[in-house]
């Protein structure tokens, strides 16, 4: 059967979302990211595109360059929210969807066009989403995800593209290789130096030419620029969580030994989500007593993977948890509600230096073990993690692990 693969993705996402609170932006040069020169762009309109700013960008920089432009820190709880708007509207009517990011989805629609044209059901729910929510979403379908994000990608702003099957390499041809999913900018370097812009030249290029000069990512991006890509559409789980458990030896009301271990489960859950390319927006902490008596408590929050928001509520939940004053037998921390995200919310939190700080540990933490480095209060706890889920690289203890 051939599939069918819709793609859609919010423009300019954040932007749009601050058009929506505040109407007097609109026509005018945004930048989002943090305000202090110190900061970093996380965002931007198309109007400060235009003359040159762009994602990652040092603030001081944007600001000399777009000084007219109107700086914004951002609110990830208002981007949370049109988020889980979108996704519900999917929800309701989708058969099979994924949602890639906080403003990227995919929808597996093979087979419904025995019934009515995929393109125009698609587009019915692309009008439905903007009628619903007011936020600009572009779409793109084709019979696989590569060909349906570049489709999306040549759509904007606004707009949607079908490419009908046996026209996905005519599609491409003439396109930028950057256009192509996983070729970032060092691949792209790469491929200039070996006189390689178009995706036209990489479509002629033999396979064992491309193995050899990038190994098994080559293999990939040639088959991506041939507009091959059999990559499933996998199903949205809003339940996936990770968590750690830790039932101590001995009954215990030591907080100082208490507060170290929660810290350290807290990084430990943290890293595995940046390491996963992951956000959490639910946090929950639990505690069994010595009585065997179990209370939990749990909060949710904007999309976030980061140290400095997460360790905060997970200390302000325990603070509120603990009220009996008897000892503790197991404590455990969860995460849930995980999205694809990466960095690119926690740039509306942090400064460029926080951000670098956060990549340098994790560097350590993948390289030498997740005990290699760790905040001061964390150094009572041992061996919280070994191996990540998403990647195979440091993660939890299994809960019947004694300290």
């Amino acid at each position: 059967m051939k599939r069918s693969i819709i793609h859609l993705d919010l423009d300019t996402f954040f932007v749009s979302c601050e058009r929506l609170v505040n109407p007097e932006l609109e026509g005018r040069p945004i930048i989002l990211g943090g305000v202090t020169d110190r900061g970093i762009v996380s965002s931007c309109s198309y109007e400060a595109r235009q003359v040159g700013i762009y994602a990652n960008m040092p603030m001081k920089l944007a600001r000399q360059i777009c000084p007219e432009a109107v700086v914004i820190k951002g609110n990830s709880g208002i981007y949370s929210k049109f988020s889980n708007m979108v996704t519900d509207i999917i929800k309701e009517e989708a058969p099979l969807y994924e949602k890639a990011s906080m403003d990227e989805f995919y929808i597996d629609s093979s087979g419904m066009d025995h019934y009515f044209g995929v393109y125009k059901w698609a587009s019915e729910l692309r009008d439905k989403i903007i009628k619903e929510t007011n936020l600009p979403i572009s779409l793109g379908l084709s019979t696989n995800k590569t060909v349906s994000k570049v489709g999306t990608s040549e759509a904007k702003p606004n707009g949607s593209i079908k490419i009908d099957n046996g026209d996905e390499k005519i599609f491409l041809a003439p396109l930028s290789v950057r256009k192509i999913p996983m070729v970032g900018e060092k691949t792209y370097l790469e491929l200039k130096h070996m006189g390689v812009e178009r995706i036209e030249t990489v479509q002629k290029m033999p396979i064992r030419l491309m193995e050899s000069a990038f190994g098994e990512n080559g293999k990939t991006i040639w088959k991506k620029c041939n507009g091959i890509d059999n990559t499933p559409v996998v199903p949205y789980n809003e339940l996936k969580s990770i968590s750690i458990e830790r039932t101590f030896e001995k009954d215990t009301i030591d907080m100082n030994k208490i507060n170290s271990i929660i810290v350290a489960m807290a990084e430990n859950l943290a890293f595995q989500l940046r390491n996963g390319n992951k956000l959490t927006s639910c946090v929950a902490v639990k505690i069994k007593y010595a009585d065997l008596n179990t209370y939990s408590k749990q909060k949710k929050i904007p999309y976030t993977a980061a140290d400095s928001t997460i360790l905060e509520l997970v200390k302000s939940l325990f603070k509120r948890l603990y009220e009996r004053r008897l000892r503790i037998r197991t404590i455990s921390v969860r995460f849930s509600g995980l999205v694809e995200g990466g960095h690119q919310i926690n740039f509306l939190e942090n400064s460029e230096e926080t951000c670098n700080l956060y990549q340098a540990m994790d560097k350590i933490r993948n390289r030498y073990g997740q005990d290699a480095v760790k905040r001061a209060i964390a150094m009572g706890s041992r061996g919280i993690g070994r191996t990540n889920p998403f990647t195979g690289g440091p993660t939890v203890i299994p809960a019947h692990r004694r300290a």
